[in-house]
């Protein structure tokens, strides 16, 4: 089962509360609360793909950019010895650490969708 949707580059989030009966979830990745929600699974994708296209809108309007989920670099606390042992092991591989930490995360997916 996804948890996840997709549209126009934005990823939502699928819950379900069993107390009121709903479908809700919000876009994923950016500062902005945008939600969305509906009785069936039908209703929560049409929800979702309006709360995208009126915050699109909206920052039409304002003349605002509208704010891009996963741009490619993030700040991971991972602990002080993991991050010597991983520093270690680029700088013998001749590889920066954002190199070896690109490579790892890469060969887990791989390994993960195989």
């Amino acid at each position: 089962m996804n948890n996840t949707m997709e549209y126009k580059g934005y990823i939502g989030s699928v819950e379900f509360s069993e107390a009121d009966g709903l479908f809700f979830g919000r876009v994923q990745g950016i500062r902005s609360m945008i939600s969305y929600e509906g009785t069936t699974a039908a209703e929560l994708v049409h929800d979702f793909h309006d709360a995208v296209d009126d915050y699109l809108g909206l920052c039409a309007a304002e003349g605002t950019r509208p704010e891009v989920a996963y741009k490619g670099s993030l700040n991971v606390r991972i602990g002080a010895e993991l991050h010597r042992q991983a520093a270690i092991y680029a700088i013998s591989h001749q590889q920066s650490l954002n190199a070896f930490i690109t490579e790892a995360i890469s060969e887990k997916l791989a390994a993960v969708q195989a």
